[in-house]
């Protein structure tokens, strides 16, 4: 006996990341220069699409890359975007890139992501920063956000652990949503669970109106740092585009004079 699991329809796929994308069918339909008669024959399967329809219509909807595949098998298509192993002989050049930014960014902390936060790579500010959390926190594989707000992780040491928390939950919100992956909701939940810190002053005027900083307490010194976010924008291979680059860069002058010396004692 055989079981095989049935898979939607195209235009059923297509019309719930439409409305997950809060579009009517006349808005996708112009946006996308396709007739709304036509893209209404699609979605009620009267009209089976084309390769370059389905892609045309999941960039207008920014469909994740792994779910353009989807797209694709469910219209009876072969996917066309390869997910390959970053340690593959042919993603030394991706593996290169990294490299660089990572080690550039010394003596400041940056690190590499998956779609689920799970840790790729880090520089050796990393290293220092994190050295005292515990071990089962850091045993692979890593989640980035659970090593930052898990009371046994930075949590303690996070001086605007509110403020930190409530960015943080809120940002992963907006990922789940934009992606429609439910894991990163189950995320959300975890971490959501966790206690929180005292609401405290509000944030630095400095900093009120452009980004939230992260106060770290790192032995008798407060560190501050502002990050930044780079992705792959050129990607066509899955696991490339589903990579993020988190860049922390010093707040204050203090800071910047703090990592300069802890990550250039780490190094000898």
């Amino acid at each position: 006996m055989t079981v095989s699991a049935s898979r939607p329809p195209v235009g059923a796929l297509l019309r719930e990341w439409r409305q997950h994308r809060r579009l009517s069918q006349f808005e996708l339909a112009l946006e996308s220069g396709v007739s709304s008669r036509h893209l209404s024959f699609v979605e009620t399967g009267r009209s089976r699409p084309s390769v370059a329809m389905v892609l045309h219509l999941a960039e207008h909807l920014e469909v994740p890359l792994r779910d353009r595949n989807h797209l694709l098998l469910a219209a009876g298509y072969a996917p066309v975007f390869a997910q390959r192993e970053l340690d593959a002989p042919e993603m030394g050049p991706v593996r290169d890139a990294i490299d660089q930014v990572l080690r550039g960014h010394e003596p400041y902390p940056a690190l590499v992501v998956d779609r689920h936060w799970g840790l790729v790579a880090a520089n050796r500010a990393v290293d220092v920063l994190v050295g005292g959390v515990a071990g089962e926190l850091l045993e692979p594989p890593i989640n980035v956000l659970r090593l930052s707000l898990h009371p046994d992780g930075l949590a303690p040491r996070i001086l605007n652990l509110h403020q930190w928390r409530a960015h943080l939950l809120e940002r992963l919100a907006r990922d789940a949503l934009a992606s429609g992956d439910p894991a990163l909701t189950v995320l959300r939940d975890e971490l959501a669970s966790y206690p929180d810190g005292e609401a405290g002053p509000g944030l630095d005027p400095a900093f009120a109106d452009i980004a939230v900083p992260l106060r770290l307490r790192h032995g008798e010194i407060e560190l501050a740092f502002i990050s930044t976010k780079t992705t792959f924008g050129t990607a066509v291979d899955i696991t490339v585009a589903e990579l993020s680059i988190e860049s922390f860069f010093p707040a204050d002058p203090q800071t910047t004079e703090a990592m300069r010396s802890l990550v250039g004692s780490a190094a000898r």
